[in-house]
Order: C-alpha cells, then sequence, then structure tokens
C-alpha cells in the first residue's frame, strides 16, 4: 500500500532541505502544479478553466507525452504557464537504476529543448504538424516553416524544473540531476487526485485544508485523475481566490 501525505511535514522539509517544497511569501501567493501531461483528454480542459480563471500554474510533463501531443504542450508555453522534466516514462526512481534514470530523464529534456529553440526563433508559432526522431526535429508550422535541429545543437533548458514521479528518487540521482543544474520540486499539499479510493469531496478538503503562503499544491492532468480534477478543480481556485490567495508560476 502505497502512503503519501496530504500536507508534508516540516521534518521531512528539513531532512531534504536541497529540494524544493513551498515558496514562502507574504503576499498569499501560491503554486498551482500539474504532473502527468500534456494529454488531450484533461489538459486542454485545465487550460482552459486557467484561462478563464486567469490564473497561470507549472505543468511537470512527461517525455513521451510532449512527443505524442506537441501542439498541447506548445500552448502551455504560449498561454504563458512554466513547464517542468517528469522523466520520459513516469519512472519510479527507487526502482529504476540511476544511469537508466538519468537517460530517461535526458530523454525528456530533449523533447523540452526543442520547443525552447523553436519559440527562441519564432517567437509564438501554432503548430500543425511535428515530426520527431532521435536524431532530429522537424517542426512544419501553419506557415510551412521547417526548421532542423540535431540533438547536440539544442540549448539546454533555460527553465530548470524537475519533479521525480511519485515523489520517488536516490540520493544519487537527485546528486545527479542537480549538478546538471535543475532545482527538484517536491510540494507542500497533495490533492490526491489520482487515488479512486479517495473521494472527490476529501480531495477537495486535502487542499482547502492545507493550503497557505507559498504552497505549492499538486494536481495530475491525466486519465486517472480526470474525474475527480473536473469535480473539484473550478471550485478550488474560486474558494481560494476567496481566501485572498494569488496564484503564480514556479520561478
Amino acid at each position: 500500500m502505497e502512503f503519501f501525505w496530504t500536507k508534508t511535514p516540516k521534518t521531512v522539509k528539513k531532512l531534504l532541505r536541497n529540494f524544493i517544497w513551498e515558496v514562502p511569501n507574504s503576499n498569499n501567493t501560491i503554486y498551482l502544479t500539474f504532473d502527468d501531461g500534456p494529454i488531450p483528454e484533461v489538459t486542454e480542459w485545465v487550460l482552459d478553466i486557467l484561462k478563464e480563471e486567469n490564473i497561470k500554474a507549472t505543468f511537470f510533463c512527461i517525455g513521451d507525452n510532449i512527443q505524442k501531443h506537441p501542439t498541447i504542450y506548445q500552448r502551455i508555453l504560449n498561454e504563458g504557464h512554466k513547464t517542468g522534466n517528469h522523466t520520459f516514462n513516469h519512472l519510479n526512481g527507487w526502482s529504476t537504476k540511476t544511469k537508466n534514470y538519468i537517460k530517461n530523464f535526458k530523454l525528456c529534456e530533449n523533447e523540452i529543448k526543442k520547443f525552447q529553440i523553436l519559440n527562441s526563433k519564432f517567437q509564438t508559432v501554432k503548430l500543425s504538424e511535428v515530426e520527431v526522431t532521435n536524431s532530429k526535429v522537424e517542426f512544419e508550422a501553419s506557415e510551412n516553416l521547417k526548421i532542423r535541429k540535431s540533438d547536440s545543437q539544442l540549448p539546454t533548458p533555460d527553465f530548470q524544473l524537475f519533479r521525480p514521479p511519485y515523489g520517488k528518487m536516490t540520493l544519487s540521482q537527485s546528486k545527479k540531476i542537480q549538478k546538471l543544474g535543475y532545482k527538484i520540486v517536491m510540494w507542500d499539499v497533495l490533492s490526491y487526485d489520482f487515488k479512486p479510493s479517495i473521494t472527490a469531496e476529501k480531495c477537495k478538503e486535502n487542499v482547502l485544508k492545507n493550503t497557505t503562503a507559498g504552497s505549492i499544491i499538486v494536481f495530475h492532468d491525466s486519465i486517472k485523475a480526470e474525474k475527480t480534477l473536473r469535480k473539484i478543480l473550478p471550485e478550488v481556485i474560486q474558494k481560494l481566490k476567496n481566501k485572498g490567495f494569488q496564484f503564480d508560476v514556479l520561478a
């Protein structure tokens, strides 16, 4: 049976102080994060809600999903949200050899790099077709614009955040990823939207009861969490606003 804290204890934050658990501030700012996308079934709906509420969030994306759904990933960027690395295949660090874990992490990094080079050259581009291979990337925009770059030519992402799937990684894995210039982002409040045994009402309570200024809150734009997320996200946002909270991206 897996166990997660709804509110991360202070002792854990102190013990693992090299990770980011919250962002203390005096202006009631909080940070919504969404893990496991982008996917068309959920991420686009989340983006619609965020746009309607005029708030920004941070998306920790799976590389395989970025590769499969590039237009959704581009929309995340276009609408002013931030993204972070969540490995290419949603790996559990505790059950994965460090060498394989870092390799998978870098596969996700490469997907993020490809969009950085595209956007640095063409600002906001609406993608109509994307072809990706391991050795090159070809973006076809609506104007039939093409860009080809080998992976070795792509720059390191200028926004380097990583969240380990399941919150699980070894000390060796964390040190290697931090050495590459990444900040490892965990969370202060976990909604439990992914767990079928927990009701939507309880998930909502988890967030509203435990959120304080600086909280990093975890939701999931995934199939597993979709049913609960659709029930609670709009109301949670409204109630957090009513409590005087502001929303921002992790930066």
